[in-house]
């Protein structure tokens, strides 16, 4: 690249590393620094909950590289416990403050990768609550568990449910409390009732559509009134992009908070670049910017950034948003938007529930799968995917997301040819069978939501449970009728007038009900994912009531 590049990196960890690494195996003669505020600078934070657990057994396991070995290995400038304080643009020099003084580090191209920073709630005696973000806050995390017995944990997104369910484990006795009517805000309730149920079942206290108001030195209190003994709180109520720095400095932020950037990740300075949680990410689904706090894009975008740098051409495609946790035996994985954000945008979409096994049924062992795909009708696009199970259930996302990457429609899926044997899968497999449901809603197939059924009965539709005898006991929906398939032919004249809804369990024997009727010409639809959608749905609402203190 010629005469020495300097290159002042704020932040380590992913998406800051990443960029420091990539950039010196592009150009051996730069001048890399990295200003990192805590003690390391090459930390697994993903896997942080699980120390506390016990699970990762040594804390140093986290730690992937220590900051004297990865400087040597990359000839970098590596400065922690250092903290940018300001950017004076004009003179392009970062000012610092670490353990030696003030100092100030001049710049050709700065990359601000200062990640997102907890949000604290703000209630009294919030100072004493800890939150999970880095190394330092491990440390202090741990120290505090040595003499607890109860801690409330204040929040239901990933990290809280991962750090309930070590503490858990830890054999704790632990609370959690979350101020959405269910966890996984991502997901919709339908899909994810089944963690709160299992969470419940280990231990734990669960306080759904609920919120602390006041914390003191042992007990929270809840707006309900009820009060909760605790030895330690930890907050993990979302986190927010990081950008002091960059606002000081007067760089453009969006709604989010973050800093806004183009597809070279430059801000409104274009000597200033910004990656990882600190910086906005591009919706591919919803369209416009928004804070997508997620390791894979940090790292993938630390990597492009040093590219831009180097002068090797980029462009960052808008960020889907992937993600998966497992947290009391069950994984929920989900790619794109939920149906809630999607009605909070006002977009229309298609909704496909299925239910399918994670591999052959008659291979011992298969556990199923809880699916959920989110369409838009217009033009058959994958707007979302939701996965929840015990078994198969990343694989089926993963698939899903890469789908949605190279442009296939939700129809398409139908068509991949993805590997098979009964112990890892079905001929059919549940992603090819999306694909089924979707070309068949496509043609014109009509379908009804969980949520719909009670307003489409109300308004005279007629429900009919085509299920065969033994599956009733599982449970029946108030107001249906039972008339298995094998009984439709005969019975058709008395359900031409008005209306008909049929369900099945999961919605693939009222296809074939569906389907008959109609050739009939009965006005007809599906319930969309049959009885267990319904359940699963009407049992999300239970549960928040039943575990909210009133």
């Amino acid at each position: 690249m010629g005469t020495e590049r300097r290159v002042v990196i704020v932040g380590g960890v992913a998406a800051g590393m990443s960029a420091a690494t990539r950039l010196r195996r592009l150009d051996e003669t730069a001048h890399i620094t990295v200003v990192e505020r805590g003690s390391e600078v090459s930390v697994a934070t993903c896997g942080m909950p699980y120390h506390l657990g016990g699970v990762i057994a040594e804390r140093d396991d986290l730690v992937l590289q220590h900051p004297e070995a990865i400087a040597r290995r990359f000839a970098l400038d590596v400065r922690t416990r250092t903290t940018a304080i300001d950017i004076d643009r004009i003179a392009r020099v970062v000012v610092v403050r670490g353990p030696s003084g003030m100092e100030r580090l001049p710049y050709d191209d700065l990359v601000l990768a200062t990640g997102a920073v907890a949000i604290r709630p703000q209630i009294p005696g919030a100072e004493r609550t800890l939150a999970l973000r880095g190394i330092d806050d491990l440390d202090r995390i741990a120290e505090r568990l040595r003499d607890a017995r109860r801690v409330v944990v204040l929040g239901g997104g990933y990290v809280g449910v991962e750090i309930a369910e070590n503490l858990v484990v830890r054999g704790l006795e632990v609370a959690l409390v979350q101020r959405a009517p269910h966890l996984l805000t991502g997901f919709d309730p339908e899909m994810v009732v089944g963690v709160a149920e299992a969470a419940i079942a280990a231990g734990v206290d669960l306080h759904l559509d609920s919120s602390a108001v006041s914390i003191s030195l042992d007990e929270v209190v809840l707006a309900s009134g009820e009060r909760i003994l605790a030895d330690l709180v930890i907050s993990a109520i979302g986190v927010r992009p990081e950008s002091e720095l960059a606002r000081a400095a007067g760089l453009a932020t969006g709604a989010s908070g973050g800093v806004l950037v183009d597809e070279q990740f430059r801000t409104s300075d274009p000597a200033i670049r910004a990656v990882g949680d600190v910086a906005e990410k591009a919706d591919a689904i919803l369209g416009g910017t928004r804070s997508i706090p997620l390791a894979g894009p940090a790292n993938l975008h630390g990597r492009l950034v040093a590219d831009a740098i180097a002068g090797i051409p980029v462009s960052a495609a808008p960020t889907i948003g992937v993600a998966v946790v497992g947290a009391f035996g069950v994984t929920a994985a989900v790619a794109g938007a939920s149906e809630a954000a999607l009605r909070a945008a006002g977009r229309e979409h298609r909704v496909i529930h299925t239910h399918p096994l994670h591999h052959a049924g008659y291979y011992p062992g298969a556990r199923p799968i809880a699916l959920k795909l989110l369409v838009d009708p217009s033009d058959d696009r994958i707007l979302g995917a939701q996965a929840v199970g015990t078994a198969g259930v990343e694989r089926r996302i993963d698939v899903i997301a890469t789908a949605m990457r190279g442009g296939l429609r939700a129809s398409e899926l139908a068509q991949l040819e993805l590997a098979y044997a009964p112990q890892f899968g079905s001929a059919k497999d549940p992603v090819a069978m999306l694909g089924y449901v979707a070309d068949n809603r496509r043609s014109g197939e009509r379908a009804i939501q969980w949520h719909e059924l009670d307003e489409a009965v109300t308004q005279g539709a007629r429900l009919i449970d085509v299920r065969a005898e033994g599956q009733l006991a599982e449970g029946l929906i108030p107001g249906a009728e039972w008339i298995p398939v094998e009984q439709l032919r005969a019975r058709v004249d008395e359900l031409r007038r008005g209306r008909v809804i049929v369900h099945c369990r999961v919605g693939q024997g009222a296809h074939t009900a569906l389907r008959l009727l109609a050739a009939h010409g009965v006005d007809v639809a599906n319930l969309d994912g049959g009885y267990l959608t319904w359940h699963a749905g009407t049992r999300a609402r239970e549960l928040a009531h039943e575990v909210t203190r009133v």
